[in-house]
């Protein structure tokens, strides 16, 4: 059974061996978490090449070696060559890094799920490695039920907690309107309004 846990990576090291279109798929993951991001590969594609040309990552255009892993603290190895991925793996583990081996689940610390995301709203489907089309196929089916309109709710959400928080409340009164808030009546109100404002534009 998988831990399944949101890490903060904004500003941690992290170590992309490999530099194709999955690694590249990878990469603009760690960026959106704002990781520093370091990766080793003889060639690379051409938008990894503009990243590193705009120093929002480091590549080091050259093989994997195991001195890369200094001050590391993740690594996605997606090379093409089975050897160098179990390679990085054995190196990673050797110090407690962990690691994940693209499409190679014998050799992975964790799964990259696949992910439903709306602003700050983020759902993850795993199937453990053992469907990841599965995993797309829910994504897909997930990202027509929760639509663009909750990136703007849950923002709504968050300045609504924090403006309950600054109250002096009870416990059971703040739980009640937070539940109260974040409830699908709520929700579909929120829907409404934001359709009626955006009619309202289109109209002037």
């Amino acid at each position: 059974m998988l831990f399944p846990i949101f890490l903060k990576l904004a500003g941690r090291r992290c170590l992309v061996v490999g530099a194709g279109k999955i690694a590249e798929a990878k990469i603009e993951s760690l960026l959106a978490a704002a990781a520093k991001i370091l990766v080793v590969a003889p060639r690379c594609t051409q938008t990894i090449q503009r990243w590193a040309r705009e120093e929002r990552i480091s590549w080091n255009p050259r093989p994997f070696q195991p001195a890369d892993l200094e001050r590391i603290s993740l690594v996605i190895t997606a090379t093409d060559c089975e050897i160098v991925n179990q390679l990085v793996f054995q190196e990673a583990c050797a110090r407690g890094i962990l690691c994940n081996s693209v499409d190679d689940p014998e050799h992975c610390d964790f799964y990259c799920p696949a992910i439903v995301r709306r602003g700050p709203l983020q759902i993850a489907i795993s199937t453990s490695g053992n469907s990841p089309a599965l995993a797309q196929r829910l994504r897909r089916e997930l990202e027509e039920q929760f639509g663009p309109e909750y990136e703007c709710w849950v923002r709504s959400l968050g300045e609504a907690r924090a403006s309950l928080f600054a109250r002096t409340l009870l416990p059971h009164q703040r739980r009640s309107w937070l539940h109260n808030i974040a409830s699908d009546w709520n929700f579909r109100k929120f829907r409404r309004t934001s359709r009626r404002s955006l009619g309202g534009e289109r109209s002037r």
